[in-house]
């Protein structure tokens, strides 16, 4: 729903602009509740108004408004104050009803029940409650050999288990891994040496895929290191799991701004200046500070806490508050 809103302050911005005239958003672009945006924080094709995609962006939030409404994956609790923003804009006429209806994950799929008897399942049984740290970046996310190594040395170092789906590592600086790596490819060779012979017993590292909603809702699963897609934050969100935030590409980073600062349910750990790699300080002290609960962050997922329970999944406060507004919008129509 922030996603929408961001468009809206785009086509807004341009109402009064003469026609082949395009504004750069003003940086920072105050959000509702209470988030700013950098222009980093932005996906790309926002963040400039000479971007050879920003009209076509321009145009298409302009016929956002031609809609009867939208359905937008997301919670009250999530978003309170662009659900409330959204209602008064629809009351007003000045843009069309976005309606919460979530949140929506995906059930176990058939796969997922057919890994029942797997190894990463097993070996997630053998565990403590709340122990262990599933790392994940998405079927699309990338980290480069540097940021890996990294990661391995921060996972190691914080003296915690974890669970880490490891992907091929970028090597010419993109953070997407799509078409990255052959079929012959195995990611796990680019983990530093000796890596899983010093982790044995603790952590467990997994190549490309895990059935990550079933993992999420492993009593054993303490926290999620995130690339902050939208799916990964609402299965998340369900799982009643918090998150240390690492946006790597499009809406994500607003998306890890949205967890930390408004919902407080994340931590992000922070970038080097000298070009972008999380140092694995930062990654141990992140770990630990959700795991062991310092500073009150552990805490965090109690946010989460109705979103979690068996059957209340994308019903209670969808049904209660907007069902009804649905129903008469498609009558009318």
């Amino acid at each position: 729903m922030t996603f929408i809103y961001l468009m809206y302050l785009l086509v807004e911005l341009h109402d009064d602009a003469p026609p082949g005239e395009y504004r750069d958003l003003p940086e920072p672009l105050d959000m509702l509740g209470g988030l700013s945006l950098r222009r980093a924080d932005l996906p790309e094709g926002y963040r400039s108004s000479k971007a050879p995609i920003y009209a076509r962006l321009l145009a298409g939030g302009r016929r956002y408004r031609l809609a009867d409404g939208f359905l937008a994956n997301t919670f009250h609790e999530m978003e309170p104050a662009t659900v409330e923003a959204f209602k008064q804009l629809a009351d007003r006429g000045a843009f069309p009803p976005v309606f919460p209806v979530g949140p929506l994950v995906r059930s176990n799929s058939e796969e997922e029940a057919a890994a029942g008897a797997s190894p990463l399942l097993e070996w997630l049984d053998r565990q403590p409650a709340k122990s262990v740290v599933y790392v994940s970046f998405g079927s699309g996310g990338a980290l480069s050999v540097e940021q890996t190594a990294e990661l391995a040395a921060g996972l190691e170092a914080s003296g915690h288990r974890f669970l880490w789906v490891v992907r091929m590592p970028s090597r010419d600086g993109r953070s997407h891994a799509f078409g990255a790596g052959g079929d012959g490819d195995d990611p796990l060779a680019w983990l530093p040496v000796g890596f899983a012979r010093r982790t044995e017993g603790r952590g467990l590292a997994v190549a490309g895929w895990a059935p990550q909603v079933r993992v999420l809702s492993h009593p054993a699963t303490a926290a999620f290191v995130s690339h902050c897609g939208w799916n990964s934050t609402l299965e998340s969100a369900v799982a009643g799991v918090p998150i240390v935030a690492w946006p790597l590409h499009t809406e994500q980073m607003m998306n890890a701004l949205l967890l930390e600062e408004s919902v407080g349910v994340a931590l992000r750990p922070r970038a080097r200046e000298d070009g972008g790699v999380v140092a694995r300080e930062e990654v141990a002290a992140a770990v630990k500070e959700l795991v062991e609960g310092e500073n009150g962050r552990g805490a965090g997922a109690e946010v989460w806490r109705p979103w979690h329970r068996p059957g209340a999944h994308g019903r209670r406060g969808p049904k209660n508050l907007y069902f009804t507004h649905l129903r008469t919008l498609f009558v009318h129509k």
